[in-house]
């Protein structure tokens, strides 16, 4: 018995033999009609003779006759139960038919009575194929190859069956074995190109999908495959154009607006990129992405209003979504709706306890709320795992407002708390120099007040609410040392109101004040600085904003070589009178003698920016900036100095430190 199982010829009668030699030289002269009639006449001889049925069914095959070909194939069955050869003729044609499921039955059945024939699990994959399902197409397809390594058209569908399967990784590797063997027969670049942009090689997966849209231009899928290799390329120019063919070909394919919505926010097309996520939210309402992107854009334009509406759309459909919390935060940051904002900042925290910067932003909020001391908490929170200017600067501020609250409570020690807590922060912040000022005035350490406002006007001498309040408590505080004095039986006589009341107070003030001046410049000239001192601060008493005594007092501590205190006075008279150039170059003397050049600078400087003629001010930088050994700004003010001098004394030595400069 052959491998097929059917009888030899030499089983038929000789007339039945005939008919069927007949019938194949029938075939071969492709009568097949002839043919037919020989078989249907041997048949009717020998209706036993399962060959006679096995030509007749193949005939009818081949001839489309299906059905008839399937009767004929039944009565094979009947006579020969275990030829598989049959079972598999019976199986192409119903695949042949599209009836894969009748197929496949037949198939398995070939291969149940002939497991041997392995070439047989190419038609049961191939059947499963077409029925989609992959899975089981994949299993037989791989058998297949096991034994028939080389078959193209079985790697190609098992490639095809993995793409199916969202395998994009194993369809690479099969698509690229079929393509490096034979690159010029390759037909499938739509979904080898496909595969590469699955598996995030855009760049190899762009050039094989360039293929298949020059081989077939009217392949949608090669497009979006081609659009989307192209966005993630970076070129955006060509994914546009890719798009334009799309929506072209297929005006409802909207699954794939999302995708070119987003093109277009990478474009900076803010209003097209809009109107896509419109589209795409239309028609698959229930995807977040659509609104939480479209609320970035919006976002983007600084319309908060539409970007919140369409996070909180975004974040009704996922509500675990992070990010859109963190944005729905920082928009309505944005509105100043600091309560709402801090809601959202409290859910991202719960997941992510350690986000430095949503901290920070929350801690901005509170600080907006005047909530302080949880924000200051939070700043140095944040400052601790990170050094950040902006959150030391905000420390500062809170802190200092909070020393505010307290000052408003009257709560005078726990002010000096915070305000010493914020000098300590930020040594330069002269806001919270002031607050202790007045911290220090509510708990009467009156000397520490004033050597705080003196540190808060030396850090911004333009603010005029420092130096007026200044000038104020110094005043109040003398006239209180003077009702002092005279209760105590002092040496300097009550002053008594008549009818003209406070006008002839001022005026015998005025007196009185000029005549202890007088006297101070005449122990000054006697070298009795002590008494001088002592005459000048009685000057005070009655009027505290005389800058001139002020800065003769300075220079009585800068002859004795206290410069530290000379320099207290001297500040005094520049908070008393700002322009005052006087107190300004004294000023600066006093620093020089400390060695403290830069404050030097800064104090000689201010007296020019008053006054640009006041000569020894150039000629105090000069010396200054020689000090330092710069040359070519020493020499500038030196020049400077020539300019505006009028004394012709210095004259010749100026001019021999700047022969000596410029050698």
């Amino acid at each position: 018995m052959s491998l097929t199982g059917l009888p030899s010829c030499a089983y038929m009668t000789p007339e039945v033999n005939a008919l069927y030699q007949q019938a194949c030289s029938a075939e071969y002269q492709n009568d097949l009609p002839g043919a037919i009639e020989k078989l249907q006449k041997a048949i009717s001889l020998s209706a036993n003779d399962s060959m006679l049925y096995t030509k007749l069914a193949g005939i009818y095959s081949e001839i489309g006759e299906y059905e008839k070909a399937l009767e004929a194939y039944s009565k094979v069955i009947e006579l020969k139960p275990n030829d598989a050869f049959v079972y598999v003729s019976i199986g192409s044609i119903y695949e042949t038919l599209g009836k894969y499921q009748e197929a496949l039955a037949a198939y398995n059945k070939a291969i149940q009575i002939f497991p041997e024939y392995k070439y047989n699990y190419l038609n049961i994959a191939n059947a499963q194929y077409k029925m989609q399902d992959y899975k089981s197409a994949i299993a037989s397809y791989s058998r297949f190859l096991e034994i028939y390594p080389q078959h193209f058209e079985a790697r190609e569908n098992l490639a095809s069956a993995y793409l199916v399967q969202n395998m994009p990784d194993k369809a690479v590797k099969e698509y690229t074995a079929l393509y490096n063997k034979n690159s010029s027969d390759f037909k499938d670049y739509a979904n080898y190109g496909i595969a590469l942009v699955k598996t995030g090689d855009y760049s190899k997966g762009a050039e094989i999908l360039e293929k298949a849209v020059e081989a077939d231009n009217d392949n949608t899928s090669t497009h979006v495959s081609l659009a989307i290799a192209y966005q993630e390329l970076g070129n955006n120019d060509m994914a546009l154009e890719q798009y334009e063919i799309i929506f072209k070909q297929l005006p409802n394919l909207h699954s794939v607006r999302l995708d070119y919505a987003n093109l277009l926010a990478d474009m900076k097309k803010n209003p097209e990129a809009i109107t896509q996520y419109k589209i795409y939210a239309q028609n698959y309402p229930n995807d977040a992405r659509a609104y939480k992107n479209m609320a970035i854009v919006y976002k983007r334009m600084n319309d908060n209003d539409s970007a919140i509406t369409n996070f909180e759309k975004a974040l009704a459909l996922k509500s675990d979504d992070t990010d859109v919390k963190r944005d729905l935060a920082a928009c309505y940051h944005a509105k100043k709706d600091y309560i709402s904002a801090l809601k959202y900042y409290d859910e991202v925290l719960k997941v992510k306890p350690d986000d430095v910067e949503v901290k920070t932003n929350k801690a901005f909020a509170l600080h907006a709320l005047e909530q302080y001391n949880e924000a200051i908490a939070l700043y140095q929170e944040v400052l601790a795992v990170k050094d950040n200017p902006t959150v030391k600067s905000n420390l500062t501020k809170a802190i200092t407002s909070q020393g505010f609250v307290f000052l408003g409570m009257k709560d005078f020690s726990k002010a000096s708390e915070y305000f010493q807590k914020a000098v300590s922060q930020d040594s330069a912040d002269d806001y919270a120099y002031y607050g202790l000022a007045k911290a220090y005035r509510g708990l009467d350490l009156n000397e520490k007040a004033a050597e705080m406002y003196e540190k808060a006007i030396a850090l911004n001498p333009e603010k005029e609410l420092y130096s007026s309040e200044y000038g104020e408590f110094i005043s109040a505080l003398y006239s209180q040392q003077d009702v002092a004095s005279v209760n105590s039986e002092d040496d300097l006589p009550a002053i008594s109101l008549n009818d003209n009341g406070d006008v002839l107070s001022q005026k015998k003030d005025l007196s009185k004040s000029k005549d202890l001046i007088l006297l101070g410049d005449e122990n000054y000239r006697k070298k009795d600085f002590d008494k001088a001192v002592q005459n000048y601060q009685q000057a005070l008493n009655i009027n505290p904003n005389d800058e001139v005594t002020l800065l003769k007092i300075g220079n009585i501590y800068g002859l004795k070589g206290d410069n530290k205190t000379a320099a207290e006075f001297y500040k005094r008279s520049i908070v008393v009178k700002p322009d005052y150039t006087d107190g300004w170059f004294n000023l600066g003397l006093a620093y020089a003698n400390e060695k403290n050049y830069e404050e030097a600078k800064k104090s000689f400087s201010k007296v020019l920016e008053f006054n640009k003629e006041y000569a020894y001010a150039y000629y105090a930088l000069a010396i200054a900036y020689e000090t330092e050994n710069n040359k070519a700004e020493a020499l500038k003010y030196y020049k400077a100095f020539l300019q505006y001098n009028k004394d012709a004394d210095n004259v010749s030595q100026v001019q021999d430190k700047i022969r000596s400069l410029e050698k």
